[in-house]
């Protein structure tokens, strides 16, 4: 294999592969990025044996070969490289050494045949769902970040995607907390989907795809257990999480007493200040919610404490409808989902101390309701 490649472009390609690199693997060739000829092009690959990440970068090929290079030595070394220069790597396949040579620099690389590399699967996107990169990656932040992180239930370390027609819908939950987003799709699936993917291929995708109006295109290979994803020059293909996604619906309060609407950024800044006292004891945030008069708006206190660093208080304008209620919750769930709420107002709706609560984004674009959070309360104690 002989091939030159602009600094720049393979950076950018090992900086998004080398995150699939299983940095723990009893397999070594595991710990490597396959690089590859591949019709022209350069193609860079990693794997974990459950997530694995392919990007193609242009290059100039003089002698087609494949190897796979240490991941963290190599982009270590690239990132460190003159931008703007050409890099040329040449393999000895006897020897399975690897010269990169750029500017000044000339180093080997002690390699892994390419043969010990997982095969990658090759996907056919030509009966694939298409969707709309900004759209899918705000629906990927809104939900991904309630998936559980305990292997206890792998079930609940995954985000539920369904499709019907054009309706596209993604929930995560961990036991404490439920998000679900609902969006409409421009091209209806030609047939359902309803699956569990992991949480955290779906926020790789999103750190992959960026910004810009770019599509996102998506597969179901049949009786593989796998889903693959692309955008513009780049595949994620993971392994979906076989089980029954507990029935959600359920979780969700379908009335409330008492519905506050404040402001987003008021009360996720009432949230941060509070959890810097709450999270020295269990992340309890007491909510005061105190309607008002005729002459006065209503109020939401919240409030974070700690034995060790002291007390904090925020008052919150808000327009509140029902009855008083005091009620604790988790501050930093509190915080994460208003980190993701994209409207200036924000509905809080309570129904008791001991009873979930919602939190629904007020004057979305669509007018609907397509994201909602329910979070359940912690106890209040003395």
């Amino acid at each position: 294999m002989r091939v030159s490649v602009l600094q720049e472009n393979l950076a950018r390609g090992l900086s998004i592969v080398s995150r699939a690199v299983s940095p723990r693997s009893t397999l070594p060739v595991l710990a490597n990025v396959l690089v590859a000829t591949d019709e022209g092009r350069l193609r860079l690959s990693a794997t974990n044996l459950e997530l694995g990440i392919t990007c193609w970068i242009g290059a100039k090929i003089q002698e087609e070969g494949s190897t796979t290079v240490p991941a963290r030595t190599f982009t270590d070394l690239v990132s460190t490289l003159p931008p703007n220069n050409q890099v040329d790597m040449a393999l000895t396949v006897r020897t399975q050494t690897l010269n990169v040579r750029c500017g000044a620099s000339n180093t080997d690389l002690k390699c892994i045949d390419a043969q010990e590399f997982p095969p990658m699967p090759v996907a056919d996107f030509s009966q694939g769902l298409e969707l709309n990169v900004a759209d899918f990656k705000e629906m990927v932040l809104q939900v991904a970040f309630a998936a559980s992180t305990d292997d206890a239930r792998p079930i609940l370390t995954g985000v539920l995607l369904t499709v019907k027609g054009d309706q596209i819908t993604m929930a995560a939950a961990d036991g404490f907390r439920l998000s679900v987003r609902n969006a409409t799709i421009s091209s209806p699936a030609a047939r359902p989907i309803n699956t569990v993917i992991p949480a955290r291929a779906l926020s790789e995708l999103a750190r992959i795809a960026g910004d810009g109006d770019k599509t996102v295109t998506m597969t179901i290979p049949h009786g593989r257990g796998q889903v693959v994803f692309r955008i513009g020059d780049v595949e994620l293909v993971s392994q979906l999480i076989e089980g029954a996604f507990p029935d959600y619906e359920q979780i969700i309060p379908h009335r409330c007493e008492t519905r506050a609407v404040l402001s987003t950024a008021a009360f996720l800044k009432a949230c941060k200040q509070a959890e810097i006292f709450a999270r020295e004891g269990s992340h309890i945030a007491r909510l005061d919610i105190q309607p008002g008069g005729e002459l006065q708006p209503g109020t939401v206190e919240i409030s974070g404490q700690s034995e060790e660093t002291g007390f904090n208080q925020n008052i919150v304008d808000a327009s509140i409808e029902g009855v008083h209620l005091l009620i604790a919750f988790n501050v930093r769930f509190l915080r994460e989902v208003l980190d993701v709420v994209r409207t200036p107002n924000v509905a809080l709706e309570t129904t008791a101390d001991n009873l979930p609560g919602v939190i629904r984004p007020v004057g979305a674009q669509d007018g609907q309701a397509d994201f909602l959070h329910v979070i359940m309360p912690m106890h209040l104690g003395s």
